[in-house]
């Protein structure tokens, strides 16, 4: 075999391969149930020559036939919907689904009749007894991988975690005795390029029984002149290059099974063999249903040890205001504990500067270089907590001193003295262990090919300049910290001001009221003043007699409540720089739905997770919700009312706002009305991207944007 390009990778139409595996066959039916393409012994095993152009029920039997329509309406990936027993007396599972204008029907060798629903059933009861028993998700992924190789028969079976960089680290493994392990091995991103990934998300199990299978082409190779979309088909022939990766890593089968958390790939469930193995259709069922188990498991033991952590982080704070608050000055409290502040986040030293009085504890760099980062870190941690495991990244000149402060997190408790605390966490030299040389595939040359590695052999990377990276409890930990000291500092502000300013007591207070009073009136203002420009456009719209003008008006009154939304919620909160999207969205569609009617307001349906975003995106975060609701009403069910599903998730620093409908699907985008130019004004001043997809049936279009304005821009480790 010739040494396959992998220059190319990430750009490998693997969706449209042209072939099959040989070890099952595909049929391509049309809205007639009338074969147009297909692949494989199609003649052998059903005992038919000329197949092409025959009807589903001459090829597969009424049985098969009558139970197509139910299999190709699921929305769950491909159903299996019988048995068929060849001419040669061999039974086949046979599953369909549907797939754009086409139904996919692919038959497979059966599985003995002990792997089928009981056995199974009673495999999957007694897999998730034992994710119950795991305490961390380290232990977790261990008894996933025994449970996994226990339901597939493979020889090695690893839980594959995707990290921050799209690189991947086996995180749970169990495997044949004298097989080798790669149980903490690093493996490359490059090794699963990015629409491999994007498949594993759609299509959440891939097997192949024998690496060293000939292809099956389809028959015929396209039809009305384009291919034909495989994605959703298990039995869709593999990229070269990922047969030769196997070969190189001496594996004749495998399988991967897509763990998803919160809507995203967390990882994989990597099955090897060092012989053909098939896995059934009803033990790939078994293997999705548990992997859903563990991606279900996994985000509770996240969440349970993110709540452990918040509770700690939040004893300490409590103890560390109440004696802050307890003693005379605030510069003699902080004097005084400063060791405790150091371990309140876990800091291997800590640095406080405050106008040119410097305060340290624990390992810090030399006092010049603290002046140096001090005034270097100021700007960035003055409206939010600033944090990086990766200093010397941002600050070249960090390196000097990054045996001491590798990671940093700092906050700014004001600006104008300077006054800023700063944790200093100490370089860990890290050696990471990849599953082979992961450089040595670079090409040197803009000629060069790449090829899939021939060694797996663990080679270890010395990496310098981190430290271990502050936990999202721990970041937020330090902006509770910021703000209670700063309300004990300005408390004590206060009674210094009554001690000295007796006469101005009165006009002290009432300044110190009206600062938060008077931003709050604002919002209330504008929001009076959004809701008399909606009424008045109500009273134009009712009194109009102009075609199409009523709907124009009410549109636009949406809009209005999209902002007026925003400024409600600001005079009614304590915080007015950011606001809680989760709760402003079910208003806003809460208000959306009672303006477009009860049938409407039954047939939505809402999924939101608390995410804090600023001002200024939640109005455009709004508007984008209210142009997408506008146009699947407009659209999706030509003017009816249909099921409606919003979700909003953040995913690490970005957020999803999908919108959801199981109408028509996409329409034609040739012409652009007002709305579509501004969702795409709109989306680019959130810097983020608009992204359809086939909901199927219907439309779903999902934003995917930065929570924080220069969230896309920050580096890893921040």
């Amino acid at each position: 075999m010739s040494s396959p390009d992998l220059t190319a990778c990430d750009r490998e139409p693997i969706h449209v391969p042209g072939a099959i595996q040989p070890h099952g066959l595909l049929l391509a039916l049309d809205g007639d149930q009338n074969a147009v393409a297909g692949a494989g012994d199609i003649q052998d095993v059903l005992g038919v020559g000329d197949w092409l152009g025959k009807s589903a029920t001459e090829l597969l039997g009424l049985e098969i036939v009558d139970a197509l329509p139910a299999a190709s309406a699921a929305r769950s990936g491909a159903a299996c919907i019988g048995v068929l027993r060849g001419p040669s007396g061999a039974l086949f599972d046979v599953s369909a689904q549907r797939s754009g204008d086409l139904t996919m029907v692919e038959l497979e060798p059966a599985g003995p009749d002990g792997a089928r629903l009981g056995v199974v059933l009673g495999d999957l009861e007694a897999a998730a007894s034992e994710f119950e028993r795991a305490s961390t998700v380290e232990q977790l992924c261990g008894f996933a991988a025994a449970e996994f190789r226990r339901l597939t028969g493979f020889d090695r079976v690893m839980i594959y975690q995707f990290l921050d960089d799209d690189s991947g680290s086996v995180v749970g493994e169990d495997r044949r005795e004298g097989l080798r392990s790669f149980l903490n091995h690093r493996f490359p991103a490059s090794d699963i390029p990015r629409q491999a990934r994007a498949l594993y998300l759609r299509n959440p199990i891939r097997v192949i029984p024998d690496v060293d299978y000939t292809p099956a082409p389809l028959q015929p190779a396209t039809l009305g002149g384009e291919p034909i979309d495989l994605s959703d088909v298990a039995l869709r022939s593999v990229s070269p290059i990922h047969l030769q990766y196997l070969r190189n890593m001496g594996v004749r089968a495998s399988a991967s099974v897509s763990i998803v958390k919160d809507g995203v790939l967390w990882g994989l469930v990597a099955c090897h063999n060092e012989t053909p193995l098939h896995i059934p259709f009803a033990r790939r069922a078994a293997c999705r249903a548990l992997a859903g188990m563990l991606g279900r498991q996994i985000r509770a033991k996240d969440e349970s040890d993110a709540f452990r952590e918040r509770v700690r982080l939040r004893g300490f704070q409590d103890d560390l205001v109440a004696l802050l608050s307890r003693e005379g000055s605030l510069d003699a409290a902080i004097s005084n504990h400063v060791a405790e502040i150091r371990r309140a986040l876990g800091g291997d030293g800590v640095a406080i500067l405050r106008g040119g009085d410097l305060l340290t504890n624990g390992r810090c760099p030399a006092e010049e270089q603290i002046r140096a980062l001090a005034a270097w870190a100021l700007n960035r941690s003055a409206d939010q907590v600033f944090s990086t495991a990766r200093l010397a990244e941002l600050l070249p000149d960090a390196a000097a001193y990054r045996h001491a402060a590798s990671g940093l997190l700092a906050i700014t408790l004001s600006l104008s003295e300077p006054w800023i605390v700063m944790w200093f966490r100490a370089e860990e030299i890290e050696v990471v262990e990849w599953a082979g040389n992961p450089h040595k595939d670079v090409a040197k040359g803009p000629e060069e090919a790449l090829t899939p590695r021939a060694s797996f052999e663990s080679w270890r990377e010395t990496v310098r300049g981190r430290a271990r990276r502050w936990t999202g409890p721990e970041i937020e930990a330090a902006g509770r910290l910021r703000a209670a000291v700063t309300e004990v500092w300005q408390s004590r502000r206060l009674r210094d001001l009554n001690r000295r300013l007796v006469a101005a007591l009165d006009e002290k207070d009432l300044l110190i009221q009206q600062k938060d009073f008077l931003v709050g009136e604002v919002n209330h203002r504008v929001q009076n003043s959004l809701q008399l420009v909606s009424s008045f456009l109500a009273l134009q719209a009712r009194a109009s007699d102009q075609p199409g003008l009523a709907p124009a008006l009410d549109e636009a009154r949406r809009r209005l409540t999209a902002v007026a939304l925003v400024h409600r919620r600001l005079y009614r909160a304590d915080q007015v720089r950011s606001v809680d999207a989760a709760r402003y969205v079910e208003e806003l569609v809460h208000d959306i739905a009672a303006s477009i009617g009860d049938d409407w307001a039954r047939q939505m349906s809402l999924d939101v997770a608390p995410v804090l975003v600023p001002t200024d995106r939640a109005i455009s975060l709004g508007l984008v919700l209210t142009e997408l609701v506008i146009n699947a009403t407009k659209y999706a069910y030509g003017g009816a009312a249909g099921p409606l599903a919003i979700s909003l998730v953040e995913d690490r620093a970005r957020l999803r706002l999908s919108v959801a409908d199981q109408g028509v699907g996409a329409q034609d985008q040739s012409k652009q009305g007002f709305g579509t130019r501004m969702i795409a004004a709109l989306v680019r001043q959130l810097e983020g991207e608009l992204v359809q997809e086939d909901n199927r049936p219907g439309l779903k279009v999902t934003l995917v944007a930065p929570v924080a304005a220069d969230a896309a821009l920050a580096p890893h480790g921040v």
